[in-house]
């Protein structure tokens, strides 16, 4: 796995750096925003672990950025900064990080957070490898997703891991009402050290792949007070 550090503090990246590739990643470093977008598009990583402030364009410009670029591979993004308010976590949530931690953290804390969210696969506790409904199919064993809406020929989504996994979820349970805690522990198990609201932040985004309107949503249905619900008829 191929990690990218964007960290502007020497001694805080080499940290990093020898933390993560005594565990066996592969980890590169960028002192500034503007060099990590560039790094990025050369060699798009598995993950990029991004400070907050960095010289150049910081990391909620950087993390909004990678998220707004298509067709190119879309990493976890784990945000790291030295402030611990609440509305920061919320604005690096909202931009598409996936987690966030607060320094100063612990390298066994890092190798675990790093672990939860390079997960490749869920738990699926011996469910079949294909699910579909009556406008989806993903198939578990080729990694792919597909939508079919009305008479129009199928559409292939392109999709990053947790939304491939939580779409999957979503359509092996039609009609099942999802609360935060149960989707983060199918998405990212017992390791999850986020806050739970980045469950809201990859719906949205799911939304935006599969909705003929992501404002007024088709199939993935907010539950006031409890969480969401997966409409769409199955198919047997």
């Amino acid at each position: 796995m191929d990690i990218l550090i964007v960290e502007d503090e020497s001694e805080i990246a080499q940290l990093i750096q020898r933390t993560l590739e005594k565990e066996g990643f592969s980890c590169r470093i960028s002192r500034d925003g503007v060099n990590a977008l560039h790094m990025f598009q050369d060699q798009p990583p598995d993950l990029i672990i991004l400070d907050l402030m960095i010289p150049g364009l910081d990391g909620l410009e950087v993390c909004a950025r990678i998220r707004q670029k298509p067709g190119v591979k879309d990493p976890y993004i784990l945000m790291l900064t030295a402030k611990g308010e609440e509305i920061d976590r919320v604005i690096g949530l909202s931009t598409g990080a996936d987690d966030y931690m607060v320094k100063p953290f612990s390298p066994r804390e890092l190798v675990a957070r790093v672990r939860a969210l390079l997960r490749r696969s869920l738990r699926q506790g011996g469910q079949h490898q294909l699910n579909r409904t009556q406008h989806f199919i993903v198939d578990l064993d080729q990694y792919t997703a597909s939508r079919q809406m009305d008479s129009q020929e199928p559409e292939t989504l392109d999709l990053t891991t947790l939304e491939f996994n939580l779409l999957s979820t979503f359509v092996s349970h039609p009609g099942r009402v999802w609360n935060r805690s149960q989707l983060i522990d199918k998405l990212w198990g017992d390791n999850f050290f986020g806050d739970e609201r980045v469950v809201d932040t990859h719906v949205a985004r799911l939304r935006k792949k599969i909705e003929p309107d992501p404002a007024n949503p088709t199939f993935i249905k907010t539950v006031v007070g409890v969480g969401y619900k997966f409409e769409d008829s199955p198919v047997m």
